[in-house]
């Protein structure tokens, strides 16, 4: 058992040195790449982790149920998400709002109309925040330049486009066989489509500069 489980660990350890290698130069110095230590943790995702860093954290067994490639399109999602200065940021604007409500209502309490009217500001400025962070079109479109980041840091490291485009499609198709949840996997399915898109545009334009020459 010891020996299965020091076996296990050098295994995580090998996968984060590859997927770090993975990181193009100009973000080594200050992305990381950890096994996330949550119960139920997402597959990847990546969080500001201070003002100068930033950490893509994996759910190792599950990361490890999936092809190389599979892997490397997802990573590179995430590192274009860096790139693209699309992560998630510190959660202030939900302590604002409750600030700015308990305020307002205080306010209320006491009559003091400039104090309210700040108290107002603070919940209409935190709440318009949370508003852009949980809107789906702009989510979704993130997303979607995430992907498409993606294919291009794939050829980067030596992927043909055709590949990138395959190994991104099935990686997306096996998250959507493995997703319980209705919501997230229609995430999945709307990416996968756009994907689909994506790939038919620029074989088209592949087509077309054959032509020409």
């Amino acid at each position: 058992m010891a020996s299965y489980a020091t076996s296990s660990a050098r295994a995580e350890m090998s996968e984060l040195r590859r997927l770090k290698s993975l990181l193009p130069p100009e973000l080594q110095s200050w992305v990381m790449v950890e096994g996330s230590t949550e119960v139920n943790p997402p597959l990847i995702r990546c969080e500001e982790i201070g003002k100068d860093s930033v950490e893509i954290q994996i759910d190792l067994p599950k990361w490890d149920q999936l092809a190389i490639d599979q892997r490397n399109l997802l990573f590179w999602h995430e590192v274009a998400r860096i790139q693209n200065d699309t992560i998630p940021r510190d959660g202030w604007e939900m302590a604002a709002l409750a600030i700015g409500l308990g305020g307002a209502v205080g306010e209320l309490w006491v009559q003091d109309g400039l104090l309210l009217v700040l108290a107002l500001a603070l919940c209409g400025v935190s709440g318009w925040r949370l508003y852009q962070k949980n809107n789906g079109d702009r989510t979704m479109s993130e997303a979607y330049e995430a992907d498409e980041k993606a294919i291009a840091l794939a050829t980067r490291f030596g992927y043909t486009l055709p590949n990138a485009y395959k190994s991104l499609g099935s990686a997306l198709k096996t998250l959507i066989e493995q997703t319980p949840s209705k919501r997230q996997r229609s995430k999945y399915e709307a990416r996968l489509q756009a994907l689909k898109r994506s790939a038919n545009k620029a074989k088209s334009r592949v087509q077309s500069a054959r032509e020409e020459f």
